[in-house]
């Protein structure tokens, strides 16, 4: 009833209002239009994304040029590169704020964030989020996150140097290193608000989805888009209170003398009264989160992907049934498989056995994932799009950084890779890179519906080969690395005989990464400049069937001039025998279709399945 009323009263001010002239306060920072937030939400996480990029090429050319001077470097760091070399503590703030910007504030806040705001309202056929104020309210507390996260660059003790999974001691204890003070600080108040920013944007997802869906929207006409979303969402609002909790009590041991997760330490020789605490518990605490935190960022970019193949493909997408119930299938397993992460912390071996067969099974419903996009693919009519081109190089990227990760989830071979770069390559391939294949294949995909405009179509083909071809120069070698026993985070290696003989390999991932780099400029130029110069976008560019596509090029508050359409279908009616087009809307009526329609699109309907059945007699099909 509630989602009537909101329909009924957006209608009356779409019909009434939408022509007054809005201010730029209005419109730009007090929106609370799903469209404008969802552009909000992306272009600062594209902002995110270059400055954590540019903290990972700093620290790589440490790596590759270990006892080289770079003046320049001093130039633009001050004291944190004296001499033109990279200190070596503030080399590890520089791990750590890259590790958190992209993990959180792009691939979370950036993706989900970006997407859930644009699709959810746009795909069930509603008039806006449930709650605009809320949604409006999500984004600035990002964006607050967001600023003081960079802040900690500009306070006298250097940004946080614990990891980007802030591990006590280095965290708990202001003292241990300069980046232990103040940044680290900063970095805890930055993740409260980030969390809080995505738990409000969380339950206004799930509200929306539940309750604003349009007249014959059920559960399983939903895109897959909208399924990754939902369950996205309700992972995201079970995991990160406990975070919050983690970073409470954090902050008591670090501000008012309590010792949740310190004991017997001795800090330039004074010993510390901390006596009882554990460190080992902050790790179970952040790894609740850290893992369903792995799905958090993934299962968008595969919804993302699922659209973005069956529509290019021009086929439906294969085991629709079979993708939802893998995601909640990956929802369900993923709060039960943290402990694969602290194998080598002295655990139990029967529940490390425990672990270790929660994780190989959550592989099934990835690999079922992996297969039905393979399937879809195979014979399909394929357009090569940038989005299609990132699409695949997700499917790649997903099937090469997953089989690793069956090796990290076996407990004895774990003790031998962990904290190597066998970890790093593998986390690197199936959760950033195929993450950022997802959510670039999404604003290649959903750009005319964002800005009413094209990308430049070679310039994303550039784009694509750099950054493809430039991910896999990055972090396939890191597994040899790791296999090698080389640990990650670690300054130098020249100290260490063994590991001198992968210098030149770490100048190879670091060129490499520099030429990535590079590739994110014509990326960065076409997305600007389309913005104001590309091509007008057509309605439908893509001839897809979901509901956003039948909604005007020119925004309007409340999506649809007129009515919301009615949903008669599922969203994967592509290439269907009978019809003169490769293509049906969802919004179609099966009484337009009655020369492509099979009595199981009925849904058990028997009145509809009489009609067809007689139509079909009557004209002999």
């Amino acid at each position: 009833m509630s989602s009537t009323v909101i329909s009924h009263s957006a209608e009356h001010h779409d019909s009434h209002g939408h022509h007054h002239q809005e201010s730029f306060i209005s419109k730009y920072i007090f929106s609370g239009d799903h469209k404008m937030i969802a552009k909000q939400f992306l272009i600062t996480g594209i902002f995110m994304a270059v400055f954590a990029m540019i903290l990972s090429i700093l620290f790589r050319i440490q790596l590759a040029w270990p006892d080289k001077e770079f003046p320049i470097l001093e130039v633009f760091l001050g004291k944190w590169a004296a001499g033109g070399r990279i200190a070596p503590d503030f080399f590890l703030s520089l791990v750590t704020i890259h590790g958190t910007i992209m993990v959180f504030f792009v691939l979370t806040a950036g993706l989900s964030g970006t997407f859930s705001n644009l699709l959810i309202p746009y795909q069930i056929g509603a008039r806006d989020m449930a709650s605009p104020f809320m949604n409006m309210l999500s984004y600035w507390m990002f964006f607050v996150a967001s600023v003081i996260m960079i802040a900690s660059f500009f306070v006298e003790s250097g940004p946080a140097s614990a990891g980007w999974t802030i591990y006590p001691p280095l965290s708990a204890v202001p003292t241990a290193i300069a980046g232990s003070a103040t940044g680290m600080t900063l970095w805890l108040v930055s993740m409260v608000l980030f969390v809080a920013s995505q738990l409000i944007g969380g339950i206004n997802y799930v509200s929306t989805i539940l309750n604003m869906r349009t007249k014959g929207m059920d559960l399983w006409k939903m895109p897959l888009t909208i399924w990754a979303f939902f369950l996205t969402a309700i992972v995201g609002m079970l995991s990160f209170p406990v975070l919050v909790s983690a970073v409470v009590l954090l902050i008591f041991d670090r501000s008012f003398g309590t010792s949740f997760y310190l004991s017997d330490l001795v800090v330039q020789g004074q010993i510390l009264p901390n006596e009882g605490g554990s460190p080992i518990l902050f790790q179970h605490l952040f790894w609740f989160l850290g893992h369903p935190e792995v799905y958090i960022v993934v299962m968008p970019a595969l919804g993302l992907t699922s659209e973005v193949i069956s529509t290019n493909s021009r086929k439906p997408i294969f085991g629709y049934h079979a993708m939802v119930y893998s995601l909640i299938g990956i929802t369900v397993l993923s709060f039960i498989v943290w402990g694969h992460h602290m194998f080598v912390t002295g655990m139990n071996p029967f529940l490390g056995g425990v672990f270790m067969i929660t994780t190989l099974i959550i592989a099934v419903p990835s690999a079922v994932k992996a297969f039905n996009y393979m399937a879809t693919l195979w014979r399909g009519n394929i357009r090569f799009t940038p989005a299609m081109m990132f699409a695949i190089g997700l499917v790649s990227f997903f099937i090469s950084g997953g089989l690793t990760g069956l090796f990290l989830g076996n407990a004895a071979l774990d003790i031998n890779l962990h904290d190597t770069y066998f970890v790093v390559a593998h986390f690197h391939l199936v959760m950033g890179s195929a993450s950022i294949f997802g959510m670039l294949c999404g604003v290649y995909h959903w750009y005319p519906k964002m800005f009413g405009r094209m990308m430049n179509t070679k310039l994303g083909y550039l784009h694509f080969w750099m950054t493809f071809i430039g991910a896999y120069l990055v972090f396939f070698p890191m597994h040899f690395m790791g296999i090698d026993g080389v640990p990650r985070r670690y300054y130098a290696f020249t100290e260490f005989a063994f590991m001198e003989k992968w210098v030149s390999v770490n100048m190879l991932i670091t060129w490499a990464a520099i030429v990535a780099g590079l590739g994110q400029v014509a990326f960065l130029f076409n997305f600007f400049y389309s913005i104001f110069f590309g091509e007008r976008a057509p309605q439908n560019p893509w001839n897809s069937n979901t509901l956003e596509w039948t909604t005007p090029v020119e925004h309007i508050h409340g999506n649809w001039p007129g009515e919301i359409p009615t949903v008669h279908r599922w969203p994967y009616d592509y290439s269907k025998p009978g019809h003169h087009e490769d293509f049906i809307p969802q919004n179609v009526p099966f009484s337009e279709t009655m020369n492509s329609n099979f009595l199981h699109d009925f849904e058990g309907n028997e009145e509809a399945e009489r009609i067809q059945t007689e139509w079909d007699a009557q004209n002999k099909k």
